[in-house]
């Protein structure tokens, strides 16, 4: 699994991540998000589309990420299409209660509330 995160000054930080999310390699994520919610700035789009497989694990990272961050005010906006994070997140539910958009435009634009 790879993550890497981009910084724009006139947006929110864009976390892109590939790879596979699993129990062996949810950690690096897991710390990503955390030096995100240290951070000044709330809001945050995790890109999961190159995500090629995610077990109970990963999703649970995602979960408490959207929470955490809810509870600081802030928001985390997913960027996935049909692809197996998508179908997880459909069959556990969650696609009714996260924030998904097909594409990290769409996320900042739910961000800047257009």
């Amino acid at each position: 699994m790879d993550v890497s995160v981009e910084h724009d000054d006139l947006g929110p930080v864009v976390m892109r991540v590939t790879g596979e999310v699993d129990v062996a390699t949810a950690a690096p994520l897991r710390q990503e998000l955390a030096v995100h919610m240290g951070s000044h700035q709330q809001d945050l789009i995790v890109d999961v589309s190159g995500v090629t497989f995610m077990d109970s694990t990963g999703l649970g990272v995602l979960v408490r990420a959207v929470r955490q961050v809810h509870e600081r005010g802030g928001r985390i906006e997913l960027v996935s299409h049909e692809d197996p994070v998508m179908n997880l997140l459909r069959l556990t539910a969650l696609a009714d209660v996260l924030p998904v958009h097909k594409t990290v435009h769409e996320a900042r634009a739910a961000l800047s509330g257009g």
